[in-house]
């Protein structure tokens, strides 16, 4: 997400301060940012922070006479890419539900055509309240898109919904939405991601170091690219991305299912979790208790996903697999390749420096039927990009 024209309007809520890290973050990527606020939203930050950060003019005052000679709502109005509200008060979300143009904000808001994001951040009650809920629905009505708040405590002392998202996953829904290139418009990808877990007790379990940034991150950028997206995440501490249907799972057994399930009424399905090839024969009921001597644990097979779905494939679907090897990469993905009947592996080792679990960047080749085409060191991000154009994009 880059060159494009975001537009950000802050209102007076105590939230204001880590719109500073989005509009920073934006500004890095390359974007255009210009930052709108309302006068009671100067008591929380200053117009020079956002100014500092923006390297734009903040806007504040409807009536200063210091701008350029175009009209300057309508200027900016007109190159917007988008317009997101953050944070979003009861009160501008009651205004621009009605259509009320009484300040900067609410004005160059009405004159935009960009798509629209309103970010509400508020005491619980006040969102709660059926006429907050009523303006929320009308502003959804009109097409803007309304990111939900989340729980936590609240600088009221209250503790339940009203609280602003992080700057990151505002950041995630823009992502979301400024994109122009929906090239899997109307496609429904299928995305397997993060650790599955096999019990061995109640306490215990058998995992991998899977961190689920590599799917999340195809997740994202099949989102951005037009696709309904399902992910069918295990073990992860990663933000749910914005837009996509996210399943929880915990064990091969419960992934397997789930895939299953939605494959029929899939277009795509990129299996990059890190599914466990062997689980306990038995799971105890109770923790079992340390003892003297050494402990064995007998395992058995999982059902093998991939190959499931391979078989079941029709010609007008696609499905990608993941391989991560510690040596014969090559060898090992082509064969995988052909065993699971999948129209693509994924393949990177663990043991080049900069791919792997728990990194941002990833090493990886893609392996069709009849080419090997070598990604480099990319990051996460970038190699989900790559990874989907080359496969989906035709």
């Amino acid at each position: 997400m880059k060159n494009k024209c975001i537009v950000v309007g802050v209102t007076a809520g105590i939230a204001a301060y880590k719109i500073c890290q989005l509009v920073s973050s934006l500004k890095k990527q390359g974007n255009e940012v210009h930052v709108i606020m309302t006068k009671e939203a100067e008591k929380f930050v200053t117009p020079l922070t956002f100014q500092t950060l923006s390297s734009q003019k903040v806007i504040t005052d409807m009536f200063t006479v210091d701008y350029t000679p175009d009209v300057h709502h309508i200027s900016l109005a007109k190159k917007a890419d988008l317009f997101v509200v953050a944070p979003a008060t009861a009160n501008i979300i009651a205004k621009i539900a009605h259509g009320v143009a009484d300040d900067m904000l609410t004005t160059t808001f009405l004159a935009s055509t960009c798509p629209k994001m309103i970010v509400p951040a508020m005491n619980t009650n006040m969102l709660n309240n059926p006429i907050t809920q009523d303006n929320i629905a009308t502003c959804q009505k009109y097409g803007m898109h309304i990111m939900c708040s989340g729980a936590g405590y609240l600088a009221c002392g209250d503790v339940g919904a009203g609280r602003l998202p992080e700057p990151e996953e505002i950041e995630d829904a823009i992502a979301s939405l400024v994109e122009t290139d929906r090239y899997l418009q109307g496609r429904h990808v299928v995305i397997t991601a993060g650790a599955t877990q096999e019990e061995i007790d109640p306490v215990r379990y058998i995992t991998n170091h899977s961190t689920g940034k590599m799917g999340y991150a195809l997740a994202k950028e099949a989102r951005n690219a037009g696709a309904k997206v399902t992910l069918i995440s295990g073990k992860t501490n990663l933000p749910q991305p914005y837009g996509v249907d996210v399943v929880k799972v915990i064990s091969a057994a419960d992934m397997r299912e789930c895939v299953v399930n939605n494959f029929e009424k899939a277009d795509v399905v990129i299996m990059s979790a890190a599914v466990a090839d062997y689980t306990p024969i038995e799971k105890a009921d109770h923790k079992i208790k340390k003892a003297e001597g050494d402990l064995s644990i007998a395992l058995k097979r999982t059902q093998d996903i991939l190959l499931t779905i391979g078989k079941k494939k029709r010609e007008n679907q696609v499905v990608i697999g993941f391989a991560m090897e510690t040596e014969n990469l090559l060898e090992n993905a082509a064969k995988k390749l052909q065993e699971k009947n999948a129209n693509y592996i994924i393949a990177n080792s663990i043991r080049e420096p900069g791919a792997g679990f728990g990194v941002d960047t990833n090493i990886v080749k893609i392996i069709s039927p009849t080419s090997v085409e070598d990604l480099g060191l990319l990051s996460k991000d970038d190699t989900a990009k790559e990874i989907l154009r080359h496969c989906l994009k035709k």
